[in-house]
């Protein structure tokens, strides 16, 4: 008889483990999924605390309704600053380094939008599928500030330093199929064919020997992300300088109102 699945809500996300299954949803809808300090934290509490466990064999991370997710949540900060700028960044930069460092593996699935660190969660996990209709957007720049999240070393080491550049320094949407084509994401599904693909990876990977893809996670990481925490470093002092700058607060006032960002002073 298959056990029934455990569930838990826990500041804007579902967490439900099943088969080995832990799967994580993201559920801030009226935000796109944006995640402000309450639900970042909470993402980095179960990466670090109940996907260690030994029941967990695979990590899924989506979104629910039409997002993966669209990065950290401006409108929030705009009402108030949650916490100081590196508190803040260190919130994020736990969520990539768990996801990098997990024992087991952790899947993307790509429903909807992912921009800014919501990116970044997408091109840290180990396999990342997307619907047709999803995207991918380096939008830091759109509000004067810079790549996090690790994306400054993960998106150059998945499709070269010119088309990261063009993403990172134009803050240009890369559609699902595009960024399949370019190697950043394993593949793109139809809508109707993401779970169960999804699914079907997760119990395959589920089933397998833990030891094995332990290891082999391992090495890939290191092989391809050796410097992912100079990257994080480089990132973290670089956001906390701007996070502080006019142009940040230019670039959310623009944002909000529905205009064009004056970044010409």
């Amino acid at each position: 008889m298959t056990a029934a699945p455990e569930r838990e809500v826990i500041g804007g996300l579902r967490v439900e483990l099943a088969e080995g299954v832990l799967r994580i949803t993201i559920d801030r809808q009226e935000r796109m999924n944006a995640l402000d300090l309450t639900s970042m934290n909470a993402l980095g509490d179960v990466l670090t605390g109940r996907a260690t466990e030994p029941a967990v064999r695979v990590v899924v991370i989506t979104g629910e309704g039409i997002a993966f997710s669209t990065g950290a949540d401006l409108a929030a900060a705009a009402e108030g600053p949650e916490a100081d700028p590196r508190v803040v960044m260190e919130s994020a930069n736990r969520v990539i380094r768990a996801i990098l460092t997990l024992p087991v593996p952790v899947i993307a699935r790509v429903n909807g939008p992912a921009a800014g660190v919501g990116a970044s969660i997408a091109f840290a996990a180990d396999l990342a599928y997307a619907a047709p209709r999803a995207y991918f957007l380096l939008a830091f720049v759109n509000v004067g500030l810079m790549p996090d999240g690790g994306s400054s070393l993960l998106v150059p080491a998945a499709i070269g330093r010119a088309r990261a550049t063009e993403m990172a320094l134009l803050g240009r949407k890369l559609g699902a199929t595009d960024a399949a084509a370019a190697g950043l994401i394993a593949q793109v599904l139809a809508e109707d064919e993401l779970s169960p693909h999804v699914d079907a990876v997760a119990a395959r990977l589920a089933r397998g020997p833990r030891r094995a893809i332990e290891l082999t996670k391992r090495s890939l990481t290191a092989a391809t992300l050796a410097r992912i925490d100079e990257a994080i470093e480089r990132e973290t002092e670089g956001q906390i300088e701007l996070l502080a700058a006019p142009d940040f607060r230019e670039g959310v006032a623009a944002m909000l109102g529905g205009r064009a960002p004056d970044f010409g002073r």
